[in-house]
């Protein structure tokens, strides 16, 4: 029997993988530092524009000022609790939310805070901003000493949600003790129905006679647009410029929030800002909308009202006001389409 030579095999393998160990190491490069964590996202990041609740004298009168006027397509809701309500939907997912009283309406306290205000007359009081991060800003607001209201949401048996058992429609909760002139609230949505049926739905309610593709802006009137400006930037939203509207004889501050933003008007002499304030005290004065077709929707306003509205030069690019402050109880401004990517607050 023939005895393994180990000792010649170690002397002449233990060198080599030794110095195979010793270059590979030398070449490896050095490892790298662990990675610090990245901060946490701010409680409003993905936030944006979403809808204003706007109440009509009548239902029927406001769906036929908006669609035969104006020239939208409104969709009928589900008058829950006796309050009529309608839609008006833009293709980036924001609204317009009509409301009308109807007999032995039963008003929730926000729609009760509004009515004490509006008196039965049309107008708009509140707000909402799209919040994804919804449950951490309200954690965030709460923390800052802010006074919110729980988190509502839709019912598991909501007819157009998707049923029990799955994320509710819709969620939100508002500031309880406004900090703003006008009522402010956050919602977050759950992912829509995605059978073909709804999908076609959905966007076929988007399609307006009037060519309006996206809201753009909130005009919000007080008599100290300062402490509004103050009041969001708490909340997390700054960045706010100088903004003046010569056409509405106003002036403030413009808070971008996502692509859209938020206008902090005060009367900036006779005008009327001055007298909208003086009738109805804060509220929301104006909505901004980008159209695809300027003209287009020009010419439905002037068929709708029997004049032409005067155009010119706004913040946003080419515009017109629709003559609507005593119908709705609030001015629309139409806009010309904006590049993408175009600051949400437009020129200074």
């Amino acid at each position: 029997m023939v005895r393994p030579r180990l000792d010649v095999e170690t002397r002449d393998v233990r060198p080599f993988g030794l110095m195979t160990l010793l270059a590979l190491c030398a070449a490896a490069p050095a490892l790298a530092a662990p990675a610090a964590a990245a901060p946490p996202p701010s409680p409003t990041a993905g936030s944006q524009v979403d809808h204003a609740l706007l109440w009509g004298r009548r239902i029927d009168e406001a769906s036929d000022i908006l669609g035969a006027k104006l020239g939208f397509q409104v969709r009928p809701g589900r008058d829950p609790g006796g309050v009529a309500n309608r839609f008006i939907r833009f293709e980036d997912g924001s609204y317009i939310e009509v409301l009308g009283l109807a007999p032995g309406a039963q008003l929730d306290p926000g729609m009760q805070a509004d009515q004490d205000k509006l008196h039965g007359a049309a107008g708009s009081r509140s707000l909402g901003l799209r919040a994804p991060r919804l449950d951490a800003l309200r954690d965030s607001l709460l923390a800052k000493g802010a006074g919110v209201t729980p988190i509502f949401e839709a019912s598991p048996n909501d007819p157009d949600g998707l049923g029990p058992g799955k994320p509710p429609r819709w969620r939100l909760f508002a500031i309880d003790k406004p900090r703003l002139s006008s009522t402010l609230f956050f919602i977050d949505y759950a992912p829509p129905r995605a059978d073909p049926a709804s999908t076609a739905d959905r966007k076929a309610a988007q399609v307006h006679p009037n060519g309006t593709r996206k809201l753009s802006q909130f005009w919000l009137l007080s008599a100290d647009p300062d402490a509004d400006r103050a009041a969001l930037a708490e909340m997390g939203y700054g960045a706010a410029s100088p903004v003046r509207l010569p056409n509405l004889a106003a002036k403030g501050y413009c808070v971008p929030v996502g692509q859209g933003a938020l206008l902090l008007l005060a009367p900036d002499g006779p005008g009327l800002a001055a007298d909208a304030l003086e009738a109805g005290g804060p509220q929301v004065l104006g909505i901004s909308l980008e159209v695809e077709d300027l003209a287009r929707a020009r010419r439905l306003v002037e068929r709708g009202y029997g004049e032409p509205p005067a155009g010119y030069a706004g913040p946003l690019g080419e515009s017109f006001l629709a003559p609507t402050r005593k119908d709705l109880g609030l001015v629309l401004e139409f806009h010309e389409p904006r590049a993408a990517g175009a600051a949400a607050c437009g020129a200074a």
